[in-house]
């Protein structure tokens, strides 16, 4: 792979919560990220993701989806606003195996490799598959930003576009995301695939039951992100206000399984959907509360189960 991040200096408002955003990130790229490994094989399964295929990944985050596409020999590139963390671990993930420089440096400082004004990626050679690698290698790159970042640093379009965070657990979680689709259409193929993916109904999904903890601990903050049932429409409504058409969606079970309670509790707080709770209370707080939501799913051996049915939509640009 030739990985490229390009970094743009947009700014994080809500950069300084009462949270280590840092192990934050490495607890999701490390545990919870791996809960929705199915959602993604699904869609790329069903859409024949391959070495044909260029995809854009909204909201990328730690950036496993992006690795298992590019495995299967799609060109990648991630783009994430929210989580610079989360970030520079999908760099240091994606160019596991990239050639390094004659020199014998590899990535530029904190994995990532700046592109250069040619397109190219400074200090790296034979990364197109020469002599010295042999199997092909997919482009891979990053922006720390929007989609409009993306514009002018790629030219041929885009003929998969990806959005694999799941909205309709929290009450306004897809805000937004109306307009990161509106700035990510024009650098679609006429006819792409756009991917959305949500919660399944609230009685297919145990976890729906934890993050109801997160509720009643945000108060009074529970206005702005408190949590819901997921809509049977939810998806297409968000489709249809980016000007997408419909194209078909499936169900995919992911269930949430960790080696104890503790992981269980890292894995869950790494998703973010509990910090209104920490700021409004504690951390231990949560934690606390937390762990007791799950007994009802830790099994004799320890381990926590819970069974979850995601959904994903297929639209196609107009």
């Amino acid at each position: 792979m030739t990985p490229t991040l390009v970094r743009q200096h947009v700014s994080h408002a809500d950069s300084a919560p009462r949270v280590d955003r840092c192990a934050r990130a490495r607890d999701w790229s490390e545990i919870q990220e791996r809960m929705l490994v199915p959602l993604y094989e699904a869609v790329y399964e069903r859409l024949e993701v391959g070495p044909a295929t260029r995809l854009l990944g909204l909201r990328c985050g730690s950036g496993l989806a992006l690795l298992l596409a590019a495995g299967r020999g799609a060109a990648v590139t991630g783009v994430d606003a929210s989580s610079p963390e989360r970030l520079a671990l999908a760099a240091e993930r994606l160019p596991a195996d990239a050639p390094r420089d004659r020199s014998g440096g590899g990535s530029a400082p904190g994995g990532f490799a700046p592109r250069d004004r040619s397109g190219g990626v400074p200090g790296r050679h034979g990364s197109r598959g020469g002599r010295n690698h042999p199997r092909a290698r997919a482009a891979v790159q990053l922006v720390d930003g929007s989609p409009r970042d993306v514009a002018g640093a790629e030219t041929a379009a885009y003929t998969l576009v990806t959005v694999f965070e799941p909205v309709g657990c929290l009450a306004g979680d897809s805000e937004g995301l109306g307009e990161l689709l509106a700035d990510t259409l024009p650098l679609a193929a006429h006819g792409a695939a756009v991917v959305l993916a949500g919660w399944g109904p609230p009685e297919r999904c145990a976890t729906s039951s934890v993050l109801r903890v997160a509720t009643k601990l945000a108060d009074p903050l529970r206005s702005a992100r408190s949590w819901r049932p997921a809509r049977r429409d939810d998806l297409e409504e968000v489709a249809q206000r980016a000007g997408l058409k419909p194209d078909g969606s499936g169900r995919v079970a992911c269930p949430f399984g960790y080696a104890d309670v503790d992981s269980a509790v890292r894995g869950l707080l790494s998703t973010g959907l509990f910090d209104a709770a920490i700021a409004a209370t504690d951390a231990k707080q949560v934690e606390k509360e937390l762990a007791e939501a799950l007994h009802p799913h830790r099994r004799p051996d320890g381990t926590v189960w819970m069974p979850n049915v995601f959904r994903y939509l297929v639209a196609r640009v107009p």
